[in-house]
Order: C-alpha cells, then sequence, then structure tokens
C-alpha cells in the first residue's frame, strides 16, 4: 500500500494530468460541427485542426522527458502547460482554420505526459509504483469519460471557444497543483522503468510484440480520431439532435461501454483469455464501423454501433497499456511505453489527417469504411499475437528465455 506522501503525490500528478486531458477531450465531440464555420475550412482541414496536437505531442514526448532530466521535472510541467494555454488562447480567439491549426499545433507542444511518469517514479518507491501509475491511468479514462459527456452541455452554454477558454483556466488550475500540491521531488534521476531511455529505444523498435502493441494503439485512436470528424452530423442527421443534446445519446452509450468492459477485462484476467478478448474487441471495432457506414441513417444501428464501438475501444484502453509493461524486457519498460504513447498522439493525427482528406473526398460513409479498413488489419495483427505472450507467465520474462522463445 502506498505511504500518505505517495498518494498525495500520485493523486496531485493524476489531476494535473487530467486537467489537461479534460479540456482536449471535450473538445473530441463538438469540434467539427463548430470548426466549419471558421473561414477557409474544408473537411480535409477541420481534420488537420482535430487530429494535429497529436503531431506536436507524440514528437516532442521524449525530448521533454530528456529535459526533465536536466532542469527538473516541475519545471517542465509548468513549461508544458503554459503552452498548452497558449495554444488554447490562440485556438479560442481563431476565426480561420489555419489559425485553428496554429493553436492546436501549439497546444500539442505542451507534451508533458513522460515528464509527470517520470516524477510519479521520483516520488513512489518501487514496490509501489505500478499503483501509483495504476491510479494516474484510472484518472485519465475517467476523465475521457466525464469530458465526451459534457462536452456537448458545455460547448451549448458558452461555445467550442469557451472550452477553450475553459482549456487555458484548467491549465493554470494544473500549474497550481503543480507548484503548490505536488511534493518536492529529489534530483531528477534516470529511471528506465518509468522514463524513455535512447539506447533502449532500437531494441524496443525492433521486438514484434510491442510491435503489435503499438499499431494496436496508433490504430485505435487514428479510428477515434476520424469518427468524431462525422459522428456528430450523424447524430444531428439521423436523430434530429442538436450539438448541445448529443450528450443525452453519449452518456448512456459509454456507460453500457463500461458494463461490457468491466466483465471482459475480469474475464481476460481472471482465466487467461487475454488474446480472446483482444481480438474479439478489435472485432467490435471492425463490425462497429461497417455498421456505422452501411447503416447510420437507421437509429437503431446507429446507436448500436456506437455502443459496440466504444465497448470495444474502453476494452483495448484498459488493456493495451497493461500489456505493453507487461511485455517490455526488464529495464526497458519507460522506453516502451514512451514510443507507445507516441504511437497514440501520431495515431490521433493519422485519424485526423487522413479522415479528414477521405470525408472530404468521399464523404461520411468513406470515413466509417476507412477505420473499418484499419481495424481490419490491426484484425490480422492481434491474431498472430503470441498466446503466451501477453504476460501471463507468472511475471516478467527473463530476457534469456525470451529470446530463447522466440527463436
Amino acid at each position: 500500500m502506498m505511504e500518505k506522501h505517495e498518494l498525495r503525490a500520485a493523486s496531485s500528478l493524476a489531476a494535473v494530468f487530467s486537467v489537461r486531458m479534460l479540456g482536449l477531450f471535450m473538445v473530441y465531440p463538438v469540434f467539427a460541427a463548430f470548426a466549419r464555420h471558421l473561414a477557409g475550412a474544408t473537411p480535409y482541414k477541420i481534420g488537420v485542426a482535430l487530429g494535429i496536437y497529436g503531431l506536436s505531442q507524440g514528437a516532442l514526448q521524449i525530448p521533454f522527458g530528456a529535459l526533465s532530466d536536466r532542469i527538473g521535472r516541475k519545471t517542465m510541467i509548468v513549461v508544458g502547460l503554459i503552452l498548452f494555454g497558449i495554444g488554447s488562447a490562440v485556438a479560442a480567439h481563431a476565426s480561420t482554420i489555419d489559425g485553428m491549426i496554429g493553436g492546436r499545433l501549439l497546444q500539442g507542444a505542451g507534451a508533458i505526459g513522460s515528464v509527470v511518469l517520470a516524477l510519479v517514479a521520483d516520488l513512489t518507491a518501487e514496490n509501489n509504483r505500478t499503483q501509483a501509475m495504476a491510479l494516474v491511468g484510472i484518472t485519465i479514462g475517467f476523465s475521457f469519460l466525464v469530458a465526451i459527456v459534457t462536452g456537448p452541455a458545455i460547448a451549448g452554454w458558452v461555445g467550442v471557444a469557451g472550452i477553450f477558454w475553459l482549456m487555458v483556466a484548467l491549465a493554470l488550475a494544473g500549474i497550481a497543483i503543480t507548484l503548490l500540491v505536488v511534493p518536492v521531488a529529489p534530483r531528477p534521476h534516470v529511471q528506465p522503468e518509468a522514463e524513455t531511455v535512447p539506447a533502449l529505444i532500437g531494441a524496443s523498435l525492433r521486438n514484434p510484440e510491442l510491435l503489435r502493441l503499438n499499431f494496436g494503439i496508433f490504430a485505435l485512436h487514428a479510428m477515434l480520431t476520424a469518427s468524431f470528424l462525422v459522428v456528430p452530423a450523424l447524430l444531428h442527421g439521423t436523430l434530429a439532435m442538436s450539438g448541445r443534446d448529443q450528450w443525452r445519446v453519449y452518456l448512456p452509450v459509454l456507460l453500457v461501454s463500461v458494463a461490457v468492459m468491466v466483465p471482459a477485462i475480469l474475464v481476460a484476467e481472471r482465466y487467461r483469455r487475454m488474446k480472446t478478448v483482444l481480438v474479439g474487441a478489435v472485432a467490435a471495432l471492425a463490425v462497429s464501423q461497417l455498421m456505422l457506414a452501411l447503416g447510420g441513417q437507421d437509429p437503431y444501428l446507429l446507436l448500436a454501433g456506437l455502443v459496440l464501438f466504444f465497448a470495444g475501444f474502453n476494452v483495448m484502453e484498459a488493456s493495451l497499456p497493461s500489456l505493453v509493461t507487461r511485455t517490455a524486457p526488464a529495464g526497458s519498460t519507460g522506453t516502451a511505453t514512451g514510443i507507445y504513447s507516441s504511437s497514440q498522439f501520431l495515431g490521433i493525427f493519422a485519424g485526423g489527417v487522413i479522415g479528414g482528406w477521405v470525408h472530404q473526398a468521399a464523404g461520411t460513409a468513406a470515413v466509417f469504411l476507412f477505420a473499418a479498413a484499419i481495424a481490419s488489419l490491426w484484425l490480422w495483427v492481434a491474431a498472430t499475437m503470441r498466446g503466451q505472450g501477453l504476460g501471463y507467465d507468472g511475471g516478467r520474462v527473463p530476457m534469456t528465455a525470451r529470446r530463447g522463445s522466440e527463436r
């Protein structure tokens, strides 16, 4: 069990992470409809604007972590939140789609994820670190659920520009928590189990099982971002539901999807059926996109497709991070999770850019078919995972044994 000071450190850093992610997630269900009215907007540029923060996030995760080793974790967290706040203000002021793209790019430049996790490691004992990391992960997941539901309602009250101003306030709150609540850390030092070690990047990129998991998180967030380019308009057209009322759909859909996720994870863990559950979740994602592509004009198929999508999404979002830590060779967990995190953000970028281009070229249904194609490729990748390579071997596989089993 974590000590009192460790719980304070983990919970305060989870709060820093969540206040930042809350605003970013909140804009997802309302962004496409809002951005249509910006000068120069096209479906392609709207996709770029939604996804481009993932490009700067993915590119700067590792540099931010390296700088925090030299000048301090808290310093880099504050710098990142300042960049995020400035980018949010630029986006709030934007009257053109190009201005919005610039603001979103600057938002992503505050890439504090790797630094927060490294500081969690600095402030917790090794035997309590998994619990601390889990607390951060649970908080992020909860932020996603809250944001998707509350985003449309808040946008209906203060507008999407108001959400960006809310992000500025959340950035300031994160800075205050960092400076006033997060405990003072010892001098930063490299934590191979919690941060990226450049010398280990090559080995992680050559590990086939880690590559499968990295592709998985890339595909998952590419599908999510692409889908949110067209789902709000589909809800408006098929269900005659205004943007501010769409939370009435997202709330029950997400509650049902969580109700499906929990027993699925329990079955996977208790009966060692993780591969079966993962392949099933990816298949559900593929089927959901086909349902939305072919039956999005039918209210029942639309709602069923959304439930199926978010059920699969939540299963994968909850499972993939722990699988990465279980799969990574001893001493390289931080490097593996750093690459995994960058893959997630690059998936957001790819989903926005390619999804926007497909939407402009071929329409709404084609976006879902694009996402279905990604899911189908992922299904093949997931099906080729080694059945015993999912961390259920009584503990971390030693490198020597792991090499032997791969021959």
